[in-house]
């Protein structure tokens, strides 16, 4: 019968393998979703301008979709389709230029997207999400800080806030403007910090 062994030993592993994988599948699907609460969010942008100020933008129209067990930061999952023509500076001249070829072109490049690939939990709420960020049909693979806030009711409803900044360099994306002040440098910031505050209903 010893000769058997080995054999069973390797169904019990599998078996074992089996039930482990069935319930980290079971744990990633029970993880509830949530929808973004546009008027308390804010998904926008900060980029030096003459080297002096900052000019902060938002985009005002998107679609997020968040997967999140508070209780487990590192199941935290979004996905987000931004409107590029919805960015808003507050000041029209500008954000028709970035709306032009010079920076978005919305006209044929209409979506930023951004998927998440990975996120690690720094504890305390902290965490370091990887994802893909496409811009101008452009994909590059990013690093964000978030955080998770923590959670609140209200009324029915059960809210989560979620924090996370980043940075990237705009002509990896072919946001290509690229005038220069008399005395060197950039008019317009070659860095861009991203900025993400979000506050979601639970579904």
């Amino acid at each position: 019968m010893t000769r058997f062994f080995p054999f069973a030993a390797l169904l019990l592993l599998a078996a074992s393998s089996n039930h482990v994988a069935s319930a980290q599948a079971t744990s990633a699907t029970a993880a509830p979703t949530w929808r973004v609460d546009a008027t308390h969010s804010f998904i926008g942008f900060k980029v030096r301008h003459l080297g002096l100020s900052s000019v902060t933008g938002a985009f005002r129209d998107y679609d997020a979709t968040i997967t999140l067990d508070p209780a487990d930061p590192a199941s935290f999952r979004a996905e987000a389709v931004i409107q590029a023509a919805s960015v808003d500076t507050e000041n029209e001249r500008r954000d028709n230029h970035l709306r032009s070829d010079d920076f978005f072109d919305a006209e044929n490049h209409p979506e930023l997207r951004f998927v998440t690939k990975e996120v690690r939990d720094r504890g305390d709420g902290q965490l370091e999400i990887v994802g893909d960020l496409t811009i101008r049909g452009t994909t590059q693979e990013i690093v964000l800080d978030g955080e998770i806030i923590g959670t609140a009711a209200m009324g029915n409803s059960e809210r989560v806030g979620i924090e996370a900044e980043g940075r990237i360099n705009r002509f990896d994306y072919g946001l290509k403007f690229d005038s220069v002040m008399e005395a060197g440098g950039f008019v317009v910031g070659e860095d861009v910090r991203l900025v993400l505050e979000i506050e979601a209903i639970k579904n």
